[in-house]
């Protein structure tokens, strides 16, 4: 189970860093969705995002250290050909649409085709429906995004940035389901080696995803809808 972390990271020894990466349409709350999980804040002046940002947190799953490096991508069509080049090395993401908005929901098998034709194919993927704190203005209904998420094999919550509802569920479900997953990778290769397949032979086993200026609930049918 995931335990929080002191917000922007916290000093100490790191067992893993997860490269994850945001996507979806513009104006869906990425950036917001990334403020209020990195640091726990919220700005109603937002602006778009140019290019790609990034921040960390530093979580605790299962007695590990876990370093989140989430990388924030423009979801503005002219910055697609600049930021495709950054889902190489991402581990998860979050598909991220606005509820009150059924294009940018429209759009979201595009942008899952895009992230799979750049992303490694064990990437771990959470289908995020934000702005439910905007119930009165919905215009994508729960089951339409838990239909596509069954259909795709996605995790999928609902949540909003400004009243922090299912924000640290929802990247807590993704970072668990990442580390889950390469634990078994680990011990499947220690496995092939001969080696223990004690799962604490993997004390002091790092797994560093580069990218530039470096420095589990079951699937869907674990959604939450919250208003």
């Amino acid at each position: 189970m995931a335990g929080g972390g002191g917000y922007g990271g916290a000093s100490g020894k790191v067992d893993y860093v997860f490269k994850v990466v945001l996507i979806g349409d513009s104006a869906v709350g990425k950036s917001q969705l990334l403020a209020r999980f990195a640091r726990d804040e919220f700005s109603m002046d937002s602006k778009a995002t140019i290019g790609v940002e990034f921040q960390t947190r530093t979580l605790v799953i299962e007695e590990r250290s876990i370093k989140a490096q989430i990388w924030d991508t423009a979801g503005q069509e002219r910055y697609r050909a600049v930021t495709s080049a950054y889902y190489r090395g991402a581990v998860g993401a979050m598909l991220v649409y606005d509820m009150t908005k059924r294009e940018t929901f429209d759009h979201i098998p595009r942008w899952l085709e895009e992230l799979r034709a750049h992303a490694d194919k064990n990437i771990v993927i959470i289908l995020i429906g934000n702005k439910s704190d905007l119930e009165d203005q919905r215009a994508v209904p729960t089951e339409d995004a838990k239909e596509f998420a069954e259909k795709e094999g996605l995790f999928f919550l609902e949540t909003s940035a400004l009243n922090a509802t299912n924000v640290e569920n929802s990247f807590n479900t993704l970072m668990t389901e990442i580390f889950n997953t390469v634990n078994k990778k680990n011990l499947a290769s220690a496995g092939n080696q001969g080696e223990s397949n004690n799962p604490g032979s993997l004390a002091g086993k790092k797994i560093v995803i580069p990218g530039p200026g470096q420095e589990i609930p079951t699937k869907s049918s674990t959604c939450c809808n919250s208003s």
